[in-house]
């Protein structure tokens, strides 16, 4: 026991190695994704008549096995972490987009237009999250992949706005601002040069751990019918089509949910040992 008590303090303590092994195995969730289909003769479209509900196993060629229309198990896991990844990626890379401006603009002009695009991301805040996004998913775009990282991305970025705000304002009272400010640069040269260039490290922290957010909100979506719909697949509606089957076929909802637990797990411990490493004060 005191072992692995001490061993945990150490790998609490040491957020470099925690970084370094979460990256691996995001470096091998994606590396899998990418090339990890091509190893199989299947595309995630392909079926199978021969083999139908197949096991894991239980056919050479159909490693992890097969669902109920001879779809190969394996490949549409890997295209379903694909397109997860994906959508995670270009949603957060939406919601930083927006916060980091929305934030930016808020804090660094103050007055009105502070107040203005505050009181919108209250308004925003008091709206259930999920709400929001299954209305646009549903109006705009249900199974429309591009729509779908949109719906997810345009409300994900309420948090990051307040946090880029309060960084920003407190960036301003700083003495090599007014420093800056004395040697002519504009405010526009100001926010380019100093203000931004310290708000990074704070943005890839909450984007790191803004990416599980949006994968989760994506497979929800997925979950309930209004993301991807067949014959594409992510790892949502893999685990929701597994559910259906889970007592006849575990292995449906097994293979998929265990692929996703460790892609959140090793996202949010990258995330955590980033914040450790860029703010120790937040330890």
């Amino acid at each position: 026991m005191p072992g692995s008590i001490r061993g945990c303090a150490m790998s609490r303590s040491d957020p470099r190695r925690r970084a370094l092994l979460a990256a691996l195995v995001l470096g091998a969730l994606v590396l899998l994704a990418l090339f990890g289909p091509a190893a199989s003769p299947y595309s995630y479209r392909a079926l199978d008549w021969r083999h139908l509900t197949a096991p894991p196993g239980f056919v050479a060629e159909h490693w992890l096995g097969t669902d109920a229309l001879g779809r190969d198990l394996y490949v549409r896991t890997l295209s379903g972490l694909r397109l997860s990844l994906l959508i995670g990626l270009l949603a957060t890379l939406v919601s930083v987009l927006i916060g980091v401006a929305w934030g930016a603009a808020a804090g660094w002009v103050g007055g009105r237009l502070d107040a203005g695009l505050m009181r919108v991301v209250d308004v925003l805040y008091a709206l259930p999250y999920l709400f929001i996004v299954l209305i646009l998913a549903a109006l705009f775009g249900r199974g429309n992949i591009a729509v779908l990282l949109l719906a997810i991305g345009a409300v994900g970025w309420l948090t990051l706005a307040r946090v880029v705000r309060a960084q920003t304002l407190s960036l301003k009272r700083q003495a090599f601002m007014e420093a800056a400010r004395a040697g002519g640069l504009s405010g526009l040269q100001m926010l380019r040069r100093h203000v931004l260039p310290n708000l990074a490290g704070t943005v890839v922290v909450y984007a790191t751990l803004m990416v599980p957010q949006m994968i989760v909100y994506e497979s929800f979506l997925s979950f309930l019918g209004l993301g991807v719909e067949p014959p594409r697949a992510s790892l949502g509606s893999l685990i929701n089509a597994g559910a259906r089957q889970m007592l006849s076929a575990p292995w449906l909802l097994l293979v998929p949910a265990t692929v996703l637990v460790v892609l959140l797990l090793a996202f949010n411990i990258l995330g955590d040992a980033l914040r450790d490493v860029l703010d120790p004060r937040q330890r």
